[in-house]
């Protein structure tokens, strides 16, 4: 591996700034009957009238259990796109540096990079949609910052082999950020595990998909304590709201409702895939290990109009790399799937 220092890739005004201190980082509370006089806040109790824990403390102390991490290598933002964006907010020089993303994968990197002033250094995946390493170390310089993988990748569906994201890790001196989002749909172990052995690696999940709470906009992210002490230091004081942190809370202390749900999807995304293979205009369908299914057809907008006429909106992936004429499908419940699947044997 080669040597990666975390000083090296911080913004210069970063390291130098001193993050705000709120009334609720000066004072934690040990449960103690107090009188808070020191926040500005309306005295008459709602269940909402005082600020939340900045640092999502009881939230973070059932996720590093589950995990098996520290709770100092945790961090929660209002969903996964704004801790995407502290990312490059604390590691990202405007004008200067650069990212690495391996298209087709997520919209959001392109748009982050835009809205930072950061350089985008697209590498596309190959034909069976995995990174090219040697394109990938090729394309970097001294300014690149971060590699961004997804996987499961969306919109594709499969795992980046491990011993490609194994060689980015051992190669590059930036922050490789692996996208867990769908990762409670694979058999596979999450990076989460090898933290300890690479000090450059950023996982990031979220609780939108396998758990059910997309409304309430949670990101997690995972990584070294260095780095999270840098992402802490620039987040906004209060960025995960008080009914945010008590509903994820909630679902993430019963996960025998989770698993339960994750299998429901599992099993109809099985009944999906040999109904797709009888689907006559449908021409390929690709290996996935997410809660939807990439499928080729003859010509996606027009099946894509078809479907909308009879009320079942998907998403049309033709005008991505790699992706002509490929539509996506979530996995939805028994009686959604039966909608989806009667309705695509219909289409002449």
């Amino acid at each position: 591996m080669k040597t990666f220092k975390i000083q090296n890739i911080i913004r210069g005004n970063v390291k130098a700034m001193k993050a705000y201190s709120s009334a609720r980082d000066e004072y934690v509370s040990d449960g103690s009957k107090m009188v808070f006089l020191d926040a500005n806040e309306n005295p008459f109790e709602n269940g909402v009238n005082r600020y939340p824990d900045p640092l999502q403390r009881n939230l973070k102390a059932v996720l590093a259990e589950q995990k098996k991490v520290s709770e100092d290598q945790i961090l929660l933002g209002n969903g996964s796109d704004e801790v995407l964006d502290l990312l490059f907010r604390a590691f990202c020089e405007p004008r200067q540096d650069n990212v690495i993303t391996l298209p087709p994968t997520y919209g959001m990197y392109t748009v982050l990079s835009n809205l930072n002033e950061v350089e985008e250094r697209k590498v596309q995946l190959n034909q069976d949609f995995q990174p090219d390493v040697e394109a990938v170390l090729n394309a970097v310089d001294s300014n690149s910052k971060m590699i961004f993988i997804c996987s499961p990748n969306n919109p594709t569906g499969n795992l980046m082999a491990s011993k490609k994201i194994r060689q980015l890790l051992d190669g590059f001196d930036g922050l490789v950020v692996i996208d867990e989002a769908y990762i409670d749909f694979s058999n596979e172990k999450s990076w989460i595990s090898e933290l300890s052995k690479y000090p450059n690696l950023v996982v990031t999940q979220t609780l939108s998909k396998a758990y059910g709470l997309a409304g309430i906009r949670l990101g997690l992210c995972y990584a070294s304590k260095e780095i999270i002490t840098i992402l802490n230091k620039i987040k906004p004081p209060y960025n995960v709201n008080e009914l945010t942190q008590k509903r994820a809370l909630e679902r993430v202390s019963n996960l025998d409702a989770v698993t339960s749900e994750v299998n429901s999807i599992l099993e109809q995304r099985e009944v999906l895939i040999e109904a797709l293979g009888e689907v006559s205009f449908i021409n390929e369908i690709f290996p996935t290990e997410a809660n939807f299914v990439l499928a080729r057809v003859d010509n996606a907008t027009e099946r894509y109009n078809q479907l909308i006429a009879n009320g079942v909106v998907i998403r049309n992936r033709t005008t991505q790399p790699l992706c002509e004429n490929t539509l996506r499908f979530t996995v939805g419940t028994p009686e959604e799937n039966k909608k989806l699947i009667d309705t695509l044997k219909s289409i002449p």
